[in-house]
């Protein structure tokens, strides 16, 4: 099966599915549940290692095959991306050393703030009392 025919395939669902308003109410209440789910784990991610960029794209397309402003968003946020990484790959490596310093900077103190690091440091018996929490999570 190739992927025009299951394009065409899921086309027909969709449509039959608009015909039925109840049910179609009921499938753009659980597309937009999970896209905006999926979209706020993305943006949440953004600051760590990985893949956060890609989870808030996959939030937006999830969100985008029902929502004209989603796909406006999308779009918009595609171009956005792009022109800000085409921006980061021309800058020296001190700007490179900067971002990066900043990104392992969240890590640990996003970490920290969520008791991992005092968590870990039992692990291995180093468990000073600045390790700790701030807010008393994890502790």
């Amino acid at each position: 099966m190739s992927v025009s025919d299951i394009k065409r395939r899921w086309a027909r669902g969709r449509d039959r599915l608009r015909e039925r308003p109840v049910a179609d109410f009921v499938y753009r209440v659980v597309v937009a549940v999970v896209g905006t789910v999926v979209l706020a784990v993305g943006i949440v991610a953004i600051p760590y290692p990985g893949p956060g960029w890609a989870i808030v794209f996959l939030g937006l397309a999830i969100l985008a095959t029902e929502f004209r402003a989603a796909q406006v968003a999308l779009h918009w946020a595609k171009l956005r991306y792009e022109a800000v990484m085409a921006w980061f790959a021309r800058q020296h490596i001190a700007v490179k050393a900067l971002s990066a310093a900043f990104t392992g900077l969240v890590v640990v103190a996003s970490l920290w703030g969520l008791g991992a690091l005092y968590w870990a440091g039992g692990l291995i018996g180093f468990e000073p009392a600045w390790l700790q929490s701030p807010i008393g999570i994890g502790s």
